[in-house]
């Protein structure tokens, strides 16, 4: 047995989705000869939500330390409530002494808070120990110089200053590791484009994975949700995850072409809601709703919820089980990618996808057949994206027997009624135990090189 330290600021029962990487890999690296410790900040000092269910997906036995943090209330009277500031120096002590008592074959961090990142090349020249990273998102992002009429996270000023920090930060810890681990290919390209001297044996591109466990384990949890009423008569199309003007294109998109379809046959508005959970990060009181304004542009705000508020995660995952059918919207970024596909793969619902043509969502829905998907390219218009969405057959629909009588989505057309004929055989590189598999993999071949 090899052992790992993994840095993941986040980690349950905190309910943030950059932790689900690691969480899920957790019972499978013993498999691979890797025994992990996990280095986290406690929970009571992050801010959003918790699931204290997530704790109870961990393995038996697992070594976890939790640091403090400075506590936000403090923090913003600075102006900074950032968990990397508040917690980089007690990560920083108890990296330290993990490290020099630990006998640790290898660091891996795996987040978004990206400058805790910066303590690789540290404990690399302190301890002697090689590190990967896992790039889940950007570090350095050229996004919003790109789309100046965006607002970025936390203001212009604050994400300024962020990008600052990071131009000056992301270099050393990019090439002082032993590899790096990305999401999607365009983030490869990203950084081998300004890293010239890294080669692409330096860089892997690793998928999320698939938690086939939690979709196993969620009846015996008893988990209700709150969202809408399943058994009400209506028909409940759900999407659970981020809102975000990124994704204005995909939805405007989606409402147009179901504002047609609707046109053509009014009776199903009496049936039909839609509900949109999760989509902003910040708490309700600065909190902004990004999909009713663009259903309403089109007049379906009647038949559209939006709640900003995350749900707890297994709250989530009853949610799309609950629902009638499935859609996911994605980024105009090309290089995006969502880990949050597999959890509707696995729903195994009627799912509709928009995404950029480039990103590996299109290609992991065309090996597995588990959806329909509309790809669209950059600069393309929401009206030819409507268009090609209304050719997919995913919203034609035979006519419904009047309200309140028939069967609950009786007359609805097969392609929206029955459940995908998804591909197991080609989902199967996109499981837990396989993605961890090719993670220990880059461990091996680290360590050999170091």
């Amino acid at each position: 047995m090899r052992r790992v330290l993994i840095v993941s600021p986040h980690f349950p029962p905190s309910n943030a989705p950059d932790h689900q990487r690691v969480r899920i890999a957790l019972p499978f690296f013993k498999d691979f000869c890797w025994l992990p410790t996990v280095l986290t900040v406690d929970a009571r000092r992050v801010n959003g939500a918790r699931d204290p269910l997530l704790e109870q997906t961990l393995p038996w036995g697992l070594q976890v330390t939790r640091t403090a943090a400075l506590r936000p209330n403090w923090t913003r009277l600075l102006g900074v409530g950032s968990l990397a500031y508040r917690a980089q120096p007690y990560l920083r002590r108890a990296g330290d002494a993990l490290l020099r008592e630990g006998n640790f074959d290898l660091v891996l961090f795996s987040t978004t808070v990206f400058p805790v990142m910066a303590l690789g090349p540290r404990w690399k020249k302190k301890f002697g120990v090689s590190y990967v990273l896992d790039f889940q998102d950007p570090w350095v992002s050229n996004y919003y110089a790109q789309h100046p009429e965006r607002r970025p996270p936390g203001g212009r000023l604050k994400y300024g200053f962020a990008q600052w920090l990071a131009r000056r930060l992301e270099p050393a810890a990019v090439r002082g590791a032993g590899h790096v681990a990305c999401v999607s290919p365009a983030y490869v390209s990203m950084l081998r484009a300004r890293y010239s001297q890294l080669s692409e044996s330096d860089f892997t591109v690793l998928p999320f994975a698939a938690p086939e466990s939690d979709f196993e384990v969620l009846p015996k949890l008893g988990v209700k949700q709150s969202l809408f009423d399943p058994n009400d008569g209506c028909e409940h199309w759900v999407y659970v995850g981020r809102g975000g003007r990124d994704m204005a294109l995909a939805w405007r998109a989606f409402f147009q072409a179901l504002e047609q379809m609707l046109k053509s046959q009014p009776e199903l508005r009496k049936v039909l809601r839609l509900h949109f959970a999760g989509t902003d990060y910040a708490p309700a009181d600065r909190a902004t709703k990004t999909v009713e304004p663009l259903a309403k542009e089109v007049g379906l705000d009647d038949i559209v919820t939006e709640t900003t508020d995350r749900l707890p995660y297994f709250e989530a995952l009853q949610c799309l089980l609950d629902a009638d059918a499935l859609i996911v919207p994605g980024s105009d970024d090309p290089g995006y990618t969502a880990s949050k596909i597999y959890p509707y793969i696995l729903a195994r619902k009627p799912l509709l996808a928009i995404f950029h043509e480039q990103s590996s969502v299109v290609d992991v829905l065309r090996k597995t057949k588990a959806g329909t998907v509309i790809p669209f390219r950059s600069g393309e218009t929401p009206e030819a994206i409507s268009a090609r969405i209304l050719a997919s057959n995913w919203l034609r629909f035979l006519p419904l027997p009047p309200v309140g009588r028939g069967t609950k989505g009786e007359g609805f057309g097969s392609a929206i009624s029955s459940p995908p004929f998804t591909d197991w055989l080609a989902f199967e590189p996109y499981t837990a135990r396989s993605m961890t598999q090719k993670l220990c993999a880059i461990f091996d071949e680290v360590v050999r090189n170091h």
